[in-house]
């Protein structure tokens, strides 16, 4: 028999090689989703892993620790407990960008530098601890949605609950993003350190910023709190510490990071272009609506969306001072939200020398060619197609369509625009036929065919004979094919959606969007989402015209004309007469929407 070594005891099959991940956490409305109306009791606690295998037998004595070895480990340990409390990224698109999604999407690249208040390391940054005194500014917004059901418009669909972030500013208001606080019911407030919800009453929602105003009635709620005070725009590698409830836990918590890159953002959420703040700093799902302080303590900017991409890592997007300040004077102004005003116009780059030279333009002329302009806009009246346009407000435009911004940095023109107010004048300098030509032009907001947001009213709808007839919006069409609409919808509806202007202020682009399957319409039940041109003759200018001309209609048919060339044909008096049995099959309170009534 050979002498040798014992043999080492063998590892248990059922060891796992690598932390636990659970299934990934999605959310709804781009904010972390609770299960029920209130928050939960008890935190979301990390599946604990099994314990090392002991192994016996000679050898030397394991070395112990150092210092460092064990703050690597505790921060392995923070980060497997991220997975595991469900910090995973799905995949979401919006109509804006298909990689940029609004905060409250979650992010599986949790940073070690995530620490809960009170839990603040050694390694921490040193500016974690300057902004300690505004975080008492920084709320929970606990809020229920009842969303419409677009696709079915006479009903809403079911309740479910959010929660984000907020923060106290002066004059007893309340800041947050507005796609947390969208289609609300119920809204509450819960202030650093307490166990008391306070209930409050939402004053504006701006949709193209992504920012809403909260404010509480009771005078509690406003003892021992002071308001978080503005900084100025920062500079490129500024510190910023983001402040919030993320998911991962109940308390507050903070992200830091630097100031990466400043430029015109498209702002998912509202489907609009405006400054924006590109940040490296970690946020997740619940950040929303939270502040980004700088190293004084100041905030400047509103955490609201981040870049979802397998080949980025910790790409966050905050709001900043300026569009903040314009959202809030915006509503001072007017005692209401009326938006960020549009030029109206789409252009086209003149950096081709035989461009500009057909154009007229001399070697010192710089400026954008206007393609086209919204005929509902006030510039319609005084800019023409082919105009160039040299300069907004005594501020020269490049061929390039960017403007000087600060040392070193230019922005695009649109950033001029945006800093003006709804009915406010501006300067437009053009060359037209080699001739300089000013105009002064009133601004408005940017009218769409097909609506970005109803801005929490419920959806419009006409029922006659069956035929469910109604007004495409962007909520409609991610309604009816999801997420993915830009890639599923009808051609036909997609190009009108990009490409098609608006001929009046009240123009609508009216679908027949089902057929409610009865005797009267049999042979129709296969059109679906198709747009309605005409009735009896008549173009069809919205869906209220539409309506009023059918309850009007004394001819014996009633006769739509469809696109494709197709047509529907139906009795009048028939037509009419079923009506109200379909609506009581299908349980519709009302062949109209209230919106529509005469």
């Amino acid at each position: 028999m050979k002498r040798g070594r014992k043999p080492k005891n063998p590892v248990p099959e059922s060891m796992p090689d690598s932390p636990m991940v659970v299934d990934d956490v999605f959310s709804v409305n781009d904010v972390e989703v609770a299960d029920d109306t209130e928050e939960a009791d008890e935190p979301v606690v990390a599946e604990e892993q099994p314990d090392s295998v002991v192994r016996r037998g000679r050898g030397r004595p394991p070395k112990k620790k150092s210092r460092n070895d064990v703050e690597n480990s505790d921060t392995a340990v923070l980060r497997r407990n991220s997975r595991a409390n469900g910090v995973c990224s799905p995949n979401f698109n919006n109509n804006v960008s298909s990689s940029a999604v609004p905060v409250g999407k979650v992010n599986n690249n949790v940073s070690s530098s995530v620490v809960p208040l009170g839990i603040i390391s050694e390694s921490a940054p040193p500016n974690v601890t300057k902004v300690v005194p505004s975080m008492d500014a920084v709320v929970k917004v606990f809020c229920v949605h009842t969303e419409p059901n677009f696709s079915l418009p006479w009903q809403r669909k079911r309740q479910y609950s959010s929660s984000s972030s907020g923060f106290i500013i002066a004059g007893r208001r309340v800041l947050t993003n507005a796609h947390s606080v969208e289609h609300h019911t119920q809204v509450k407030l819960k202030k650093r350190g307490s166990d008391t919800k306070y209930l409050a009453t939402v004053l504006a929602i701006g949709t193209e910023c992504d920012i809403a105003m909260l404010t509480v009635e009771d005078d509690e709620f406003w003892q021992d709190v002071s308001p978080v005070e503005f900084g100025s725009l920062p500079a490129l590698q500024d510190a910023v510490t983001v402040v919030g409830y993320p998911i991962g836990g109940d308390t507050i918590s903070v992200t830091s990071g630097v100031v990466s890159r400043i430029e015109i953002l498209s702002y998912v959420h509202g489907s609009t272009e405006l400054l924006g703040l590109q940040i490296d700093a970690a946020i997740n799902s619940g950040n929303s609506g939270g502040p980004a302080f700088n190293d004084k303590g100041n905030c400047v900017g509103i955490a609201f969306q981040s870049l979802k991409h397998e080949d980025v890592e910790n790409i966050g997007y905050v709001i900043p001072t300026p569009v903040i300040t314009h959202f809030i004077q915006d509503y001072e102004k007017n005692g209401e939200y009326t938006g960020f005003p549009s030029l109206g116009v789409e252009w086209q780059k003149m950096e081709n020398p035989d461009l500009r030279m057909a154009m007229g333009m001399n070697s010192n002329q710089k400026g954008v060619r206007i393609r086209r302009i919204e005929p509902t806009a006030p510039e319609y009246k005084v800019l023409k197609p082919s105009d160039i346009i040299l300069s907004f407000d005594r501020v020269d435009i490049a061929n390039d369509g960017t403007i000087p911004f600060r040392h070193g940095e230019r922005i695009g023109f649109s950033y001029l625009v945006s800093q003006k107010y709804t009915g406010e004048n501006a300067s437009v300098k053009v060359l037209r036929n080699s001739k300089t030509l000013v105009f002064n032009v009133q601004l408005a907001p940017h009218k769409r065919l097909i609506q970005a947001h109803i801005k929490g009213k419920p959806p419009s709808y006409f029922i006659i004979a069956g035929f469910v007839f109604t007004a495409v919006s962007v909520p409609y069409l991610r309604s009816e094919y999801g997420k993915d609409y830009e890639y599923d919808a009808p051609v036909k509806l997609l190009e009108k959606h990009l490409h098609a202007m608006a001929q009046t202020e009240d123009e609508q682009l009216v679908v027949i969007s089902q057929v409610l399957v009865a005797d009267i319409n049999i042979g129709y039940e296969e059109i679906v989402n198709t747009q309605v041109l005409a009735f009896n003759g008549k173009p069809v200018k919205n869906l209220k015209e539409l309506a009023q001309m059918v309850e009007k209609c004394n001819s014996e048919f009633l006769k739509f004309e469809l696109e494709y060339q197709q047509i529907v044909v139906l009795q009048t008096k028939t037509a009419k007469a079923a009506t109200l049995d379909i609506l009581t099959t299908h349980c519709i309170p009302s062949p109209v929407s209230d919106d529509l009534k005469t």
